[in-house]
């Protein structure tokens, strides 16, 4: 995988040094170039592809911020500066972060971590589904995200939804709300449905969810092998 283009557009030597320090301990980061002002700045810019640009606002000729402003299509931007004051104007521009100098690595790597969060979206394996399912509970309609159900246990007449740490009685049988539940649902037991994101273990005989030990069916085995 390509390593992430960083541009540091710093008047201060001091700031420069330690920005590119930061950077050296981040395996998928490559300083492409240091500049003093906006100028030196905007051609690197011209000549490369800048994925991530460490901006400070006071610096000669252009300050940081006007300079951002002029460019149609920045690089994401994490401003480094001495001033607190510029920090609204700062996240008007959609700047990732806003770190005041003297720079910590903790602060700093906070500031990556965000960067690193906006240039991936989630993806649906580490975004469970945001399904909404409706289901009428004590003359309630609840209206429950389907990935945060852990597990539904069949009662005589009723089943419990456990969802954190709240269960909800629900006047359905399991077979049919069942039905109404995505692939991440299995039936392991007459008497329990599980989401399989929350297993935590499992053996032959158990699920373990929570804490809390679920039964399973002998005609259930195939079913948890298979996942």
């Amino acid at each position: 995988m390509s390593k992430i283009k960083c541009l540091i557009v710093d008047d201060e030597p001091i700031a420069q040094r330690i920005i590119v320090s930061y950077l050296n301990d981040l395996d998928d980061y490559e300083v492409v170039a240091t500049c003093n002002n906006a100028i030196q700045a905007n051609q690197v810019l011209q000549k490369e592809a800048i994925d991530l640009m460490f901006l400070d606002i006071e610096m000669p000729k252009i300050k940081g911020l006007a300079f951002l402003k002029t460019l149609s299509n920045p690089p994401a931007v994490i401003i480094t500066t001495a001033y607190r004051e510029f920090a609204l104007e700062g996240f008007e521009l959609d700047v990732i972060d806003y770190l005041l100098k003297p720079i910590s690595f903790q602060r700093f790597f906070k500031a990556i971590n965000k960067f690193s969060a906006k240039r991936t979206p989630p993806t649906t394996a580490s975004n469970p589904s945001e399904k909404i399912i409706h289901l009428k509970s004590d003359r309630k309609m609840l209206r429950l995200n389907e990935a945060a159900i852990k597990y539904i246990e069949g009662m005589s007449n009723y089943v419990l939804v456990h969802v954190d740490q709240q269960k909800y009685p629900v006047y359905i049988s399991l077979t049919e709300i069942k039905r109404k539940l995505g692939a991440d649902f299995i039936r392991i037991h007459k008497s329990y449905i599980i989401n399989k994101r929350f297993v935590h273990s499992f053996t032959k005989e158990i699920v373990e969810i929570d804490g809390k030990e679920l039964p399973i069916g002998k005609s259930y085995r195939g079913v948890i092998e298979e996942f």
